[in-house]
């Protein structure tokens, strides 16, 4: 199964259209294959497709035990509409169990009641699966860990591939909002230029340096929290475990200035992105870092 690493705004406007036309390509090359999925930065796993995300700290999602997942809205500055999406994607009990498996002994463990689906994860899938009948599987990232440790359990989930599981990351490379300028619907900084295009040479041709991109000259700026960043280690660590890797870049460009929307498939092509559906237009009165996009 092929694995895919995501940058999407959770929006209602021509970027979200466009980040709906992106992934139901995805969507559509990956159906006739899939038999589970699992997401990166937000997991799933379904009847014949699961995906595996990333939410909170070191743990599986409540799939161990939960009839369907309860979306998080855990962000703020965006039309009600979103706030109103609902996303009850059914858990697998026994993809959490075999993630906890394949990756030992390094630990995870399962959160049964505590956390549900946050919109890493269903503001993806909401677009690719849109009737939520994909079960589920979402694992956090531990943010106190190193690069290198992300690198590696990415690595580990390398064999859920060969069992039907497609692995989608979200997030983004760059993301610095008190760095947005609202004038630069379409633009990148220089610095955030810099970053993400040394960030795509590493993936596309040597996937494990991606974990030393913390001593890039930019990285401070691109990457002044972890969250968004450190899912794409996880479609590094895939691709470093693959004899023929076949990493492409899905989409690209850049959006408010120090967003880049850069997005990957490893074993998988598809289409490309018709042109013309820039980052939408903002409230004028939102200030850039009260966004959370």
């Amino acid at each position: 199964m092929p694995a895919v690493r995501i940058a999407c705004r959770a929006s209602a406007g021509p970027a979200g259209r466009c980040c709906q036309r992106t992934i139901s390509q995805v969507r559509d090359q990956i159906e006739p294959r899939a038999s589970a999925a699992p997401a990166v930065a937000a997991p799933a796993v379904a009847g014949n497709v699961a995906a595996l995300s990333l939410p909170a700290a070191g743990k599986l999602g409540p799939a161990a035990g939960m009839p369907a997942y309860y979306p998080i809205h855990d962000f703020y500055g965006f039309p009600p509409e979103l706030f109103e999406v609902q996303y009850p994607a059914p858990g697998l009990p026994e993809m959490a169990a075999e993630v906890s498996d394949v990756v030992h002994p390094t630990w995870v463990g399962a959160d049964v009641d505590s956390w549900g689906i946050d919109h890493g994860t269903w503001s993806v899938l909401v677009h690719a699966f849109p009737d939520a009948s994909i079960p589920v599987v979402q694992l956090s990232i531990n943010a106190d860990k190193p690069l290198d440790y992300h690198l590696e359990l990415g690595a580990k989930l390398a064999p859920l591939r060969n069992r039907g599981v497609l692995v989608v990351a979200s997030g983004n490379v760059v993301h610095n909002l008190r760095g947005m300028d609202w004038k630069l619907a379409d633009e990148g900084y220089d610095w955030a230029r810099r970053f993400d295009e040394d960030a795509r040479a590493r993936m596309l041709t040597d996937p494990t340096g991606f974990a030393t991109l913390d001593a890039h000259p930019d990285y401070g700026r691109a990457v002044p929290t972890p969250d968004h960043f450190i899912p794409a280690l996880y479609l590094a660590g895939l691709a470093g475990a693959t004899d023929a890797p076949g990493t492409e870049i899905l989409v690209d460009g850049y959006a408010y200035g120090s967003l880049s929307m850069t997005a990957y498939t490893l074993g998988l092509s598809c289409p490309a992105t018709p042109a013309g559906s820039g980052a939408p237009r903002p409230p004028a009165d939102l200030p850039p870092d009260g966004s959370n996009i």
